[in-house]
């Protein structure tokens, strides 16, 4: 028995943030229900690489779901979408503010049909404020949020994180409160609006950030490979051209690193004995542990590291990822089939419950897979379901 076995999800997302909150639901046994447009469905569906004319990403994010093909904008489907919420638990969506009320499915109606609803509403900038009415998308929320001037070079370009962290960090925010909303329906007996707004997830992400400027005036800069104010924290340069990552921020870690690398003067030097001074001295810390590095190849480097309980590591490719066997042990990488046969990795199950656990029951749908079978579910026979095909508001593929 899933954690989540009992629960019946409606999902009108696209895309990343929306869909990953309810891919996470599904992974632990809700029963999600994916509303997507005729024809090509989720535009996530045509993302990136292809296989057989399909994201390969699509079978990460939309695993475990069922597929009902609407046409949203006719009244007919905007019936159907009621007729669900009427004994759904959750509904997910990420469309622009407004759009909901648009089709005429007002979440204040909607808990009005279902008093019990949990509606969880994720959009770049919220339902409220000046801004709610602007297009989001989590390139713009991870810049807005704080991430994007950090993560950079000094002097240099801000970069973006190569995956759309600011989609995913909200639809983490989501899944908590999804989850919080659930154990309070125990003693209510009542749902509630999630209201997630990209920005916000990555902001709330942003550690000292604003206590620091509020109690300082100090606005952090970026720093590279660096952690500004923890030292030493940083990516060192080996013999072989890689880098070594070492975080000998904690104090007695931080004199297990200085004996390990031959400098026992600095292991046991009264200002460094606290990360305050190391701060001070960050410079020559790093210098003098750079200088050990390009001495030592990168397993080298790491072979000593590991033997002193210093925390380290190098910088993994997804080919390194793939081929670890401490992804593979912990089963973070499961390989299913496809409907060709042939074998595909993806990402394992998180988190992990010891008597509960998820897993992936069911390959990613084809647009309109189930519609007939979720319209029977509510009451529909097949002259009805056949006409409403008919009549261009249900598809199937």
């Amino acid at each position: 028995m899933e954690p989540l076995a009992n629960i019946k999800v409606i999902e009108m997302g696209q895309l990343i943030a929306g869909p990953f909150a309810a891919k996470t639901l599904a992974d632990f046994g809700a029963d999600v229900i994916k509303i997507e447009p005729p024809g090509v469905g989720d535009a996530l569906r045509k993302w990136r690489l292809l296989k057989d004319g399909t994201s390969v990403w699509w079978q990460v994010q939309s695993r475990n779901k069922r597929s009902l093909s609407l046409d949203l904008k006719q009244l007919e489907a905007q019936e159907i979408v009621r007729m669900l919420v009427k004994d759904a638990d959750v509904l997910i969506e990420n469309f622009r503010p407004g759009t909901l009320e648009a089709w005429g499915l007002d979440p204040k109606d909607l808990l009005e049909l279902n008093p019990r609803l949990i509606i969880l509403r994720i959009s770049g900038y919220g339902q409220t404020g000046p801004y709610k009415d602007k297009p989001g998308f989590g390139v713009v929320a991870e810049a807005m949020g704080g991430l994007r001037h950090l993560t950079a070079e000094p002097g240099r370009v801000p970069v973006r994180v190569g995956v759309s962290i600011g989609d995913t960090l909200a639809s983490l925010h989501g899944v908590i409160g999804i989850l919080l909303a659930l154990q309070e329906r125990h003693q209510s007996g009542k749902g509630q609006v999630i209201d997630v707004a990209l920005y916000e997830a990555v902001f709330n992400c942003m550690e000292s950030l604003l206590p620091e400027y509020s109690a300082f005036g100090e606005v952090r800069q970026a720093a590279g490979s660096a952690l500004p104010g923890i030292a030493p924290s940083n990516a060192y340069l080996c013999a072989d051209g890689g880098y070594v990552l070492i975080a000998g921020n904690g104090d007695s870690i931080f004199k297990r690193l200085m004996t390990s690398i031959g400098r026992s003067d600095l292991a046991i030097d009264p200002q460094l004995a606290n990360n305050d001074g190391r701060v001070e001295r960050v410079e020559e810390l790093d210098s003098v542990i750079g200088q050990w590095a390009k001495t030592m190849s990168t397993d080298q480097a790491l072979e000593i590291l590991d033997a002193a309980s210093v925390p380290a590591g190098r910088i993994y490719t997804v080919a390194d990822i793939a081929n670890d066997p401490h992804f593979r042990a912990r089963e973070n990488i499961q390989s299913i089939t496809m409907k060709d046969g042939s074998s595909l990795d993806v990402p394992g199950v998180l988190p992990k419950l010891s008597r509960t656990p998820g897993s992936i029951k069911t390959l990613a749908p084809d647009v309109g897979q189930d519609t007939d079978a979720v319209l029977r579910e509510i009451g529909l026979n097949q002259i009805q379901i056949q006409a409403l095909k008919q009549r261009g508001v249900a598809f199937t593929n």
